[in-house]
């Protein structure tokens, strides 16, 4: 098994980009990544494009990879679609890598894409409100109503969207679990959007306080709208090589020293030690041959900021209950203990599903390069990032750890 780099990373900015279609968002993202990796597209021999609506929202079913990437000089490469929700990009990282180090390609471009936003409501919304999302989303709100925290007399729990309510029974277990507190939830949120402001590819670039935070309008309790993620397009982009077919090149490779993901399984829904990030995250530290206490920031999934909160513990971070308390003492910050989203996570820098975990492989590449100006985690060598994809029982239906150094 061979050594494997990140040579290059591209990214658009996240947000909302009515005037340019797939093609165009996944171009810009895959020249962006061959000029920092100093190739050109003839240099691939692997491609994979990662997508999860493309078909639902723009009618584009057949082979939208191949459309995108061909004008790039991008041909006769082994190629792959992969769709696994909000992991799609992640999970093709993995792929390449594994495909790398085994020794069956030698250079492999992974670019997720995503275009969410219209200014057709209904159809926008119609993206998220899928049978099957909406069966398992009500059967975990059944399921765990007896632990969870009680909604305030004066808070009106309920919302439009069950997906939504999904996300906010997690916030109320965790505060039934751990006796975590709505504040501690919105600390974690300002956290991030404070550190959107340094991040010119953020969606959001604006400091929210915690007062302003919980005052904001509310999803469902105890979820208000800066506690979650929005709607967003863009795309990211990142070339894989192995460590030898590096050195004939004058960039900084990032070396890859993990990649491990599974998906999730059944267990007692307040049983966080069996959680699927967890269990990811010690395949992970076993195969780089480290422990949480080497990591140095963090990038995780943070469709809403308790999604933060039960990363960050999963990944063995902070203890478990902790990560609220954490982010108040300003341990999570940017020039605490272990910074994790200083790119703004998902609630501030965007979330444009398969684009969101090269969006964080991104940032980390930035961060490990020391090219992160004044968002740059001091003396940073070693990262991890969760990526996590749709909802299955109780919890992800997929995981993703991924962990980075430089030399």
């Amino acid at each position: 098994m061979r050594d494997v780099v990140i040579l290059g990373v591209g990214m658009t900015p996240f947000g909302r980009h009515l005037d340019k279609s797939h093609e165009q968002l996944t171009q810009a993202a895959v020249r962006l990544a061959l000029e920092d990796a100093g190739l050109d597209g003839a240099a691939i021999d692997m491609a994979v494009y990662a997508n999860v609506i493309q078909g639902f929202f723009a009618g584009e079913m057949s082979i939208p990879g191949e459309y995108a990437l061909r004008p790039l000089g991008i041909s006769g490469v082994r190629g792959f679609h992969v769709e696994q929700a909000c992991a799609s990009s992640t999970v093709g990282l993995h792929l390449a890598v594994d495909y790398v180090k085994a020794g069956l390609a030698e250079v492999a471009l992974v670019v997720g894409v995503e275009k969410l936003y219209s200014d057709d409501r209904a159809k926008r919304f119609a993206v998220f409100q899928q049978p099957r999302d909406m069966v398992e989303a009500a059967a975990y709100i059944e399921r765990i109503r007896d632990l969870l925290a009680p909604v305030p007399a004066d808070k009106v729990a309920a919302s439009p969207n069950v997906l939504m309510e999904a996300y906010a029974a997690q916030a109320r277990l965790h505060m039934g679990t751990y006796g975590s507190t709505q504040a501690q939830i919105a600390a974690v949120a300002a956290k991030d959007h404070w550190h959107s402001q340094f991040n010119p590819l953020a969606q959001y670039r604006e400091a929210m306080s915690v007062e302003e935070i919980l005052a904001a309008p509310q999803v469902a309790w105890p979820l208000t709208n800066p506690m979650c993620a929005p709607i967003s397009d863009g795309a990211a982009a990142a070339i894989v090589c192995s460590a030898d077919f590096a050195k004939r090149f004058s960039g900084r490779p990032i070396c890859v020293l993990a990649a491990e993901n599974r998906t999730g399984s059944d267990r007692a829904p307040d049983d966080y030690a069996n959680h699927v990030t967890r269990k990811v995250a010690a395949l992970a530290y076993e195969r780089a041959g480290i422990g949480p206490q080497d990591v140095d920031l963090a990038e995780v999934h943070d469709a809403s900021s308790i999604g933060e909160m039960i990363q960050t513990e999963a990944l063995g971070l902070c203890a478990p209950g902790e990560a609220g308390r954490a982010a108040e003492r300003g341990e999570t910050a940017l020039g605490g203990r272990v910074p994790v989203n200083v790119s703004g996570g998902l609630v501030s820098k965007g979330h444009p599903l398969a684009a969101t975990g090269l969006g964080q492989i991104h940032e980390l590449v930035t961060q490990l390069r020391g090219q992160a100006g004044k968002r740059q985690v001091e003396g940073a060598r070693v990262a991890v990032a969760e990526n996590s994809g749709g909802f299955y029982g109780v919890e992800d239906g997929m995981s993703a750890v991924t962990i980075l150094a430089r030399d």
